[in-house]
């Protein structure tokens, strides 16, 4: 398998979705490669995000699958706060289009619309923007290496985490 079809690129983006809302988070860290990139920039102004996660404020930003499993673990520990009751969560995936591909490597772009409700105090929101993927092809299949989010509606109602977005 050396080519990804954009109906395979939506099928990996589809599965993420579904394992997020789910919030089946073991499974959905085993798309992710070791040195992934997961990363939601904030808004340097009212038309601008931030471009470095290095040296930029980010609304999230993990950089390595091993601290999505701390963020995990930290959420199924119970001693986070933010994920004492988890929201429930469903997330809607479209326009995906492969933009971009190498040598078993491929971009995919795509939109998004997550609906939230957190059950602690009974309100509904929903964020909306853009993914940007970049897929790799590691050991016959498919994970994902990055991961931009890019918020377009940056007023952020409640707790902020990686299954609600």
């Amino acid at each position: 398998m050396s080519a990804l079809s954009q109906a395979d690129a939506a099928q990996l983006l589809y599965r993420e979705a579904l394992l997020l809302d789910r919030l089946d988070l073991e499974g959905w860290l085993e798309l992710y490669t070791k040195d992934c990139v997961f990363w939601m920039p904030a808004w340097r102004d009212d038309g601008t995000q931030t471009e470095d996660p290095d040296s930029e404020l980010s609304l999230i930003y993990y950089r390595g699958r091993r601290n999505l499993v701390d963020r995990v673990q930290r959420i199924r520990s119970g001693f986070s706060v933010a994920s004492a009751v988890m929201p429930r969560v469903s997330h809607m995936i479209g326009n995906v289009l492969v933009d971009g591909a190498g040598e078993g490597k491929v971009r995919v772009d795509s939109t998004f619309i997550v609906n939230v409700h957190d059950v602690r105090i009974n309100r509904s929101h929903a964020y909306f923007g853009r993914y940007e993927h970049e897929l790799k092809l590691e050991d016959g299949a498919w994970k994902i290496a990055r991961k931009v989010i890019r918020l377009m509606n940056d007023r952020v109602p409640t707790m902020l985490d990686v299954y609600g977005i």
